[in-house]
């Protein structure tokens, strides 16, 4: 596929290489999908939402039926900070810098559902575009990091939680459960998706095989190129389609010091430096690399998804069919929602249906 300059002038590039329900031919056998490679826009999620409409326009100008989009897109991932954690951090100090920055970040999150996922909708209507979102979700003061699902009739899906943040992700997010692992049945295919290293979890992975996934989404903050192995691994492993998508950014693409500050790289980067190359990457089936990986800068990179080459390589290897021995080896997966609080009393059902004006919880 041919590397061909954005429509827009300052806008990506384009590498060149279904629509879900309405309008969808539910025989077609190729999709033509597209991984955007972007930054956010830090700590402006009205500004990231139009640049995210800006890029789904185009991709839909280039034919795409399929958007994915990176880990934490909306809401922004926050590379170099460690909200003072290993620096001054003060647990009983309620204006240490770190929490300072957790307020910000908290109130560049967004409520799902809400009016930012609401606007998402309107767009994958719009554009008549089955839609995959990174999202820093809010939930209260918690906030996770989770992947929502739009179909082109305007309609919010539902979301992955990332089940189990890395390193120094929890301090800022929450742990998702079974409930939100969904793969959902469309016209396009069979399409799910984890999140940056909890695909390196081969029991998580088993899930969403069992579930018969087809176009496998992992969007991710992981730029190295031991990355690339892992997906292609699991193209081979569950036979299909994956869409690995992450950010381009450079220093800019955050706030300046003091805002906003770079740890544990010795000295402020310049504006300039990349501080996130990308690697964004579709992978078939047999384990060739249809589009990218890219790491020259924002990208939309974009390829047609064969469909029967799913079927051709479950000939030789269908994990969860007939390579798999479940009276030796078998996976239970726990698909309730975990709560911290629940009411089961009949007395606090009545009180919930009360004529109180105010809003119950």
């Amino acid at each position: 596929m041919s590397l061909a300059p954005s429509g827009t002038g300052g806008g990506p590039a384009v590498i060149a290489e279904v629509e879900m329900n309405a309008g969808a031919d539910s025989g077609a056998t190729t999709v033509r999908a597209t991984v955007v490679q972007a930054s956010t826009v830090f700590y402006d999620t009205p500004a990231t939402l139009d640049k995210a409409e800006r890029l789904i326009e185009e991709a839909v100008g280039y034919g795409s039926q399929l958007v994915v989009f990176p880990e934490a897109f909306v809401g922004g991932y926050p590379r170099g900070s460690t909200f003072g954690f290993g620096i001054n951090i003060s647990i009983g100090n309620p204006k240490d810098k770190g929490k300072d920055e957790f307020r910000k970040y908290h109130a560049a999150a967004i409520d799902v559902p809400g009016p930012e996922v609401t606007r998402l909708a309107a767009m994958a209507g719009k554009y008549k575009v089955f839609l995959v979102m990174g999202v820093i979700e809010r939930e209260g003061y918690t906030l996770y990091c989770s992947v929502l699902f739009f179909d082109p009739l305007g309609r919010y899906l539902g979301k992955h939680r990332k089940l189990m943040p890395t390193a120094l992700e929890r301090i800022i997010w929450g742990f998702g459960d079974g409930s939100t692992i969904p793969v959902y049945d469309t016209p396009l295919g069979k399409i799910g998706a984890l999140i940056c290293w909890e695909n390196k979890m081969p029991l998580l992975r088993t899930a969403l095989y069992g579930k018969g996934i087809e176009i496998y989404c992992a969007p991710t903050a992981d730029s190295r190129q031991v990355w690339q192995a892992s997906m292609t691994h699991i193209a081979l492993e569950g036979g299909c389609f994956v869409l690995s998508a992450n950010q381009f950014c450079r220093r800019k693409d955050y706030p300046p010091p003091p805002e906003y500050i770079f740890a544990g790289l010795g000295e402020e980067p310049s504006p300039d430096t990349v501080v996130c190359p990308g690697g964004s990457v579709i992978i078939s089936p047999s384990g060739e690399v249809l589009a990218g990986p890219n790491y020259e800068g924002e990208a939309l990179i974009t390829t047609d998804l064969d469909l029967g080459e799913i079927v051709r390589t479950k000939f030789d290897f269908d994990v969860v069919g007939h390579y798999a021995r479940p009276e030796v080896l078998s996976l239970v997966v726990n698909d309730q929602p975990h709560l911290p609080v629940s009411f089961t009393s009949a007395e606090k059902t009545s009180a919930t249906k009360s004529d109180s004006p105010l809003k119950p919880y």
